[in-house]
């Protein structure tokens, strides 16, 4: 069982959501980025989704954009978001790590040799925005090494094609709540917890929402019909401009903390 599916089990069993937060590696400080990943295991992180910063994000609204554009221009690169996982896991051998990003960094890195490395430096799964399932072929190096694939549906998937993401989904299924990019919000609970609950009825993998949470208030709002929330741009905007590990740290705690409550009181 990988660390994935042993965290989902265990929040199934204490009847938990799980927080995933998402952050752009190497943003809002490289030589920092290590201890940011611990701050937000010790904030409530059930799982951490670490961006790759890419030039061109095309699922991402401009606060993700803009962080992988600050990460960038302080030289981070694939090698380094590996560094920084293995270093991670020197202290932390069970909190799951998904790698979210797109397809070309690791095709230029090559599939059998990302694989190897992530997987070597405790990687848990991939989430890449523009390898669709018909694609994912070429992923067979990374299931081979033991790392996941998280799959991503949207509202606009059509039936036929959510049946296939259902049965294919391995650690958990992402579940974009609306048609956009990161960081808008258009939150319609409502809407979303009739789609999750057909989707969560069929997955083969639990089902983690994203998209448009932004607060306690729309995290407690999907706990009630997701197995997990993802939260990501309004925390890289709360980072930006963050200089030192306890002003870090110290942000990761003011925002996720109340967000911890709400999913556990919910």
């Amino acid at each position: 069982m990988s660390r994935i599916d042993r965290r989902f089990a265990a929040l199934k069993a204490a009847s938990r959501t799980g927080l995933i937060p998402f952050v752009t590696a190497g943003d809002p400080s490289p030589q920092h980025m290590v201890g940011l990943m611990h701050a937000l295991v010790d904030a409530g992180a059930d799982l951490i989704e670490l961006g790759v910063p890419f030039s061109d994000p095309m699922a991402d609204g401009p606060v993700i954009q803009h962080a992988s554009e600050r990460a960038i221009a302080k030289g981070v690169g694939l090698a380094d978001v590996l560094g920084w996982v293995a270093a991670f896991r020197q202290r932390d051998a069970d909190t799951p790590i998904v790698l979210m990003g797109y397809l070309n960094p690791v095709e230029i890195h090559g599939y059998a040799r990302f694989a190897q490395e992530a997987a070597q430096a405790g990687v848990d799964g991939v989430l890449l925005v523009d390898c669709p399932l018909e694609e994912s072929a070429v992923l067979q190096p990374l299931r081979d090494a033991g790392l996941q694939q998280i799959l991503l549906a949207a509202p606009t998937t059509e039936p036929s094609r959510m049946a296939q993401l259902c049965g294919s989904a391995e650690g958990f299924l992402y579940y974009v709540s609306f048609a956009g990019i990161t960081g808008a919000a258009h939150l319609s609970t409502g809407d979303i917890a009739v789609r999750v609950a057909d989707i969560r009825a069929r997955a083969k993998a639990p089902v983690a929402v994203g998209f448009g949470i932004r607060d306690a208030a729309s995290a407690k709002a999907i706990a009630g019909f997701a197995d997990a929330v993802v939260i990501g741009s309004a925390l890289v905007d709360k980072l930006a401009g963050a200089t030192g590990a306890d002003d870090i740290a110290g942000r990761v705690r003011a925002f996720l903390a109340p967000i911890r409550s709400a999913l556990d009181a919910h």
